[in-house]
C-alpha cells in the first residue's frame, strides 16, 4: 500500500518543481522529500518525476496519477476539516497568515492578549506577501488586504487602513515642501518593486511622484519608512507604519486611498472554538486599533 506521506511529497515536489521548496512547503527537510520521492518510486516501479536543470518535471506516469493524487490531497484535507471543525477544546493549534507589517505593528498586543487569555493554545503566525490556501490548510485564519475569493471561506470586514505621505523633517529643511499638484517636481520617491503594483495605493502614490526623480524601489513596507526616515526621499507608507517614527504627514490634494482588512477562515473549521475565538479576538482588536489603522 502506498504511504500518504510520499504521495503528499511527490505531489509537493510537482507543484514546486525542487526538492527545497517542496520541504518548505511541508515544513520538514530537504533530504526528507527526497527519501520519500524515492520510496514511493521504489513501491510503485516506476520514476513518477525526472530532475533536469530548471527542476522536477512529470514524466508520463507522474502525469497519470497526478490528479488521483490532488484527489487524494483533497478528501484527506476534508477529513481534518471536518476533525477540526469539530474539536471542542480550547487548545491545540492555531495557524494564522497576514502581512509582516500588520502582524509586528498591529496583531502583537492582540496576539499578547489573547496567548495570555488561552495558554493551551499554540499560534502559529506566517508573515507573507503570498495568499497561502485555507483549503489546503496552509493556514487556519487569514488577515488579508484585498477581499479573499473561494466558495468555501467565510469571510467578513473587520477594518480599514489608510495611508499618507512621509518625509524626514531633515529632508523638508534640505529640499522644502514638494508640489504635490505639480508631482513633486525637484523631489525624490521610494516606491515600490512591480510585485507590489496592483495594490490599492500604488496608482495613487505615483501619482502623486509623477514629475519626482525615483531614488529607490523596495519590495519592503519597512524598507520604505526606514529610508524616509534616513532622507532618502518621500514614501508613501500606512498610517500605523509612520506613527512613532521621526517622519511629518505631508498634506496632500486629493483624498489619500484606504484598503480594506478582511478576516477569512474555511467554512469547515470556523466553529472550532480555537479559531472562533482567534476570530474574535482579532475582530474586537482591530475595531479598538481603528484611529491608528485610519491615522486619526
Amino acid at each position: 500500500m502506498l504511504d500518504w506521506d510520499d504521495l503528499r511529497s511527490f505531489l509537493a515536489i510537482a507543484r514546486h518543481r525542487t526538492l527545497s521548496g517542496a520541504a518548505r512547503a511541508l515544513s520538514v527537510q530537504q533530504s526528507t522529500m527526497g527519501r520519500r520521492l524515492d520510496a514511493l518510486e521504489e513501491r510503485a516501479g516506476v520514476i513518477l518525476l525526472q530532475k533536469t536543470p530548471g527542476g522536477y518535471l512529470l514524466t508520463g506516469a507522474g502525469e497519470a496519477v497526478l490528479g488521483h493524487v490532488e484527489r487524494i490531497e483533497q478528501e484527506t484535507l476534508a477529513i481534518e476539516r471536518t476533525i477540526t471543525g469539530r474539536d471542542v477544546r480550547l487548545e491545540g493549534n492555531v495557524r494564522l497568515t497576514t502581512v509582516e507589517t500588520m502582524a509586528v505593528d498591529i496583531l502583537t498586543p492582540i496576539l499578547t492578549a489573547f496567548l495570555a487569555r488561552y495558554p493551551g493554545i499554540t499560534l502559529d503566525l506566517v508573515t507573507d506577501t503570498r495568499t497561502l490556501s485555507l483549503s489546503r490548510r496552509e493556514a487556519d485564519v487569514a488577515v488579508r488586504l484585498i477581499r479573499p475569493e473561494g466558495h468555501e471561506l467565510v469571510a467578513r470586514k473587520i477594518g480599514e487602513i489608510g495611508f499618507g505621505l512621509y518625509a524626514s523633517p531633515g529632508y523638508l529643511e534640505q529640499m522644502g515642501m514638494p508640489d504635490l499638484e505639480a508631482g513633486a517636481p525637484g523631489h525624490r520617491a521610494i516606491l515600490s518593486l512591480d510585485e507590489l503594483t496592483g495594490a490599492a495605493e500604488t496608482a495613487w502614490i505615483r501619482d502623486a511622484f509623477s514629475q519626482t526623480q525615483v531614488a529607490l524601489r523596495t519590495n519592503s513596507r519597512y524598507a520604505h519608512a526606514a529610508a524616509a526616515e534616513a532622507g532618502v526621499g518621500i514614501a508613501g507608507l500606512t498610517h500605523y507604519l509612520a506613527q512613532g517614527r521621526n517622519l511629518v504627514r505631508l498634506p496632500t490634494p486629493t483624498p489619500t486611498p484606504r484598503r480594506e482588512v478582511w478576516l477569512a477562515v474555511h467554512e469547515d473549521t470556523r466553529h472550532t472554538p480555537r479559531i472562533r475565538a482567534l476570530m474574535e479576538a482579532l475582530t474586537a482588536g482591530l475595531k479598538d486599533q481603528a484611529h491608528r489603522l485610519l491615522g486619526d
